[in-house]
């Protein structure tokens, strides 16, 4: 997963074709052929239906593109997000990005399957 941080992800210009998507709209009601990047805003971290959103977007949808997590993006949700299908976060103002890389060394492996890796460990480890 990527991690930018607020004032990255502020100065770096995007011109593909991109999507801010309310946390309150259905993904499955947007056409999604022409998008590249849909950005997923958590207006407060308690709010966690971007996760679910994101969740749809890669599983059920098949979407292929960048999801992005904007909004009030703290370090401890990073994890969760990668899980879920995000490929980028962009943290809250002020956080340090190089600080959000330890949380994925502090978690390197878990026995459910994701959005990514939807086979268990025990059934992804039996195919090799």
């Amino acid at each position: 997963m990527k991690i930018m941080s607020f004032e990255e992800h502020s100065a770096a210009p995007d011109n593909r074709s991109s999507l801010t998507l309310s946390n309150d709209v259905d993904p499955r009601s947007i056409d999604l052929q022409k998008l590249t990047r849909i950005d997923l805003e958590f207006p407060k971290f308690t709010d966690g239906r971007a996760y679910s959103q994101a969740y749809l977007l890669r599983r059920r949808l098949g979407f292929q593109g960048e999801i992005r997590a904007t909004g009030d993006v703290l370090i401890d949700q990073l994890v969760a997000m990668q899980r879920t299908g995000f490929d980028v976060a962009v943290l809250r103002q002020g956080l340090d990005a190089s600080a959000a890389q330890r949380q994925f060394e502090r978690y390197p492996a878990f026995y459910q399957g994701s959005a990514a890796g939807t086979l268990p460990r025990f059934a992804a480890n039996s195919q090799v």
